[in-house]
């Protein structure tokens, strides 16, 4: 069956682009120009999947976030303008699964789409073995949940995107082993996508960070230079 995506902005170019690209990749589409219109048509019929831009009349993407999150668990990915770190991060613990930047590649959302509808599929599976790469990873202060995207460190959450997480999860997987650049844009993106090695070396400065903020002295990720990068483990 196709995956119903609704998308959720005011600009009207956005949504009539994005909604042909993905129709094209063979999903059904329902486009929204505020908020409080997709929160009605919601309560009628639950997509599969919402992306919401952040800052919209009527009801912005943070109070449809947060009115969805009291009855449904499904993927919802932000769409945020380019400075709006804040609301990227604000977005994510209350409960948003991914953000993308304007202006963005429409390919690149259409694989954060897919990312999170797998993720989705096998949680809503129970009872099936989980595969090795669903499995819980523990590395040394690292847990990582793949099946419910949890991660702590020293016992403490840390909030990632897709995005960060398989970069960690692809990384933590082999402690002591260099991954590549080309290696780490196999496992963030399909290989038809195109990025370059700046929007990896982007995405660990982020991850860092991240972890950081919960613990200052976290030093698990090591740059080699011109080679890519390395998780040791502690």
């Amino acid at each position: 069956m196709m995956s119903r995506i609704a998308l959720v902005d005011d600009d009207r170019n956005i949504l009539t682009s994005v909604a042909m690209t993905l129709e094209a990749e063979g999903f059904e589409v329902e486009t929204y120009n505020d908020g409080q219109t997709a929160l009605e048509a919601f309560g009628r019929r639950m997509p599969d999947m919402a992306v919401l831009d952040i800052k919209m009349p009527r009801m912005d993407g943070m109070d449809l976030l947060q009115r969805l999150r009291q009855k449904t668990t499904m993927p919802v990915i932000f769409l945020t303008s380019k400075d709006d770190e804040i609301d990227e991060l604000l977005g994510l613990r209350m409960g948003a699964d991914d953000y993308v930047k304007k202006p963005f590649s429409q390919r690149l959302l259409v694989e954060r789409i897919r990312a999170l509808l797998r993720r989705q599929a096998a949680l809503d599976a129970p009872g099936e073995a989980p595969t090795e790469a669903a499995k819980i990873l523990e590395r040394g202060s690292l847990t990582m949940d793949p099946l419910r995207h949890l991660v702590t460190w020293r016992g403490r959450d840390v909030t990632l995107t897709v995005t960060e997480f398989l970069l960690l999860q692809a990384l933590a997987q082999r402690p002591g082993f260099v991954k590549s650049r080309d290696a780490l844009m196999d496992v963030a993106y399909d290989d038809q996508v195109y990025v370059d090695d700046r929007t990896i070396d982007s995405h660990i400065k982020r991850l860092r960070k991240k972890m950081r903020s919960v613990d200052p002295d976290f030093s698990a990720i090591e740059t080699l230079y011109g080679i890519g990068y390395r998780y040791n483990e502690e």
